[in-house]
């Protein structure tokens, strides 16, 4: 088949299965196959396909009609401009964790934090400390429950030439930390997920393909959020800042989470960052000085 005709079949088959997209989809898996820009592919639209790049795309596309998604079958996903290898072993990077990444720099880069070791906590595949790494100029510990997620994070780091600043760590949320006030900044995107809307509410590529450990933040999302809050004064510094993703509708239970302190105060300020949707998105908290 043509380049055309093989982009004609891939949408109608998309579109059937009900997959978003369906002709950038088509053109991302076409494109791989080919090693061809969306430009080029439009450039080389009467070309004639040799057989095994044919076969190839058509196993690709099969794969996609099942709902699996594009990034885990091309290995990668670009995040910050950047490419970043993924695996089912970790969540595929989001716009909502590019905010996140928007939001602490902002606030890092405006004078608005004390500089000292910062921790990027649930770090799966490495993006939110690698970005910071590459964006501070500074050293990072990484923590995950997960060695799968953690053996990609390290990929990352070679790949973008930050292992040396990158220190990656295998534990439960905050228990590999002796209980001191050692961190300046905590930056998390912790499993936020319902357990009902991960039976529920999730598209099948999330739901059927993403790891349900970094997704899963049992009854309405706040279990690991709950305990993050229990643990996280042992380890940030007086002053230090806190940034943490949650989902869009969960402002006001985290709000009350972080400002509960049962009559001694705990942090000087906190507060819910809006996207640029206009969706509770960040959580930020500072800690009393």
């Amino acid at each position: 088949m043509r380049v055309v005709d093989l982009i004609r079949f891939g949408v109608n088959q998309l579109e059937v299965a009900g997959v978003e997209q369906a002709a950038l989809e088509v053109e991302l898996l076409l494109g791989f196959c080919l090693e061809k820009s969306r430009s080029g592919l439009f450039l080389a639209a009467g070309v004639e396909v040799d057989e095994r790049q044919e076969q190839k795309f058509l196993s690709l596309l099969a794969r996609r009609v099942s709902h699996e998604p594009t990034a885990y079958i091309l290995g990668e996903k670009e995040f910050w401009s950047l490419p970043f290898i993924v695996t089912p072993a970790v969540l595929i990077p989001r716009p909502e964790t590019e905010f996140l990444l928007e939001t602490v720099l902002a606030a890092t880069k405006n004078g608005q934090w004390q500089p000292g070791p910062v921790l990027d906590l649930c770090c799966g595949s490495g993006v939110i400390g690698i970005v910071l790494a590459l964006e501070m100029g500074c050293e990072i510990t990484a923590v995950d429950l997960s060695e799968q997620a953690l053996q990609v994070a390290r990929i990352n780091a070679v790949r973008h030439r930050v292992a040396d600043r990158l220190t990656l760590v295998q534990a439960d949320l905050l228990s590999a930390f002796v209980p001191r006030p050692y961190f300046s900044l905590v930056v998390s995107n912790p499993p936020y997920v319902s357990e009902q809307e991960l039976r529920e509410g999730l598209q099948p590529e999330v739901a059927c393909f993403e790891p349900h450990l970094a997704l899963n933040g049992g009854v309405g999302g706040l279990d690991i959020i709950q305990r993050i809050r229990t643990t996280l004064p042992q380890v940030l510094r007086a002053g230090g800042d806190f940034f943490m993703e949650i989902g869009a509708e969960q402002g006001p239970a985290v709000m009350q989470l972080f400002t509960n302190d049962d009559g001694e105060r705990t942090f000087e300020q906190v507060e819910v960052l809006q996207d640029y949707s206009g969706r509770d998105r960040v959580l930020h908290a500072k800690m009393m000085t």
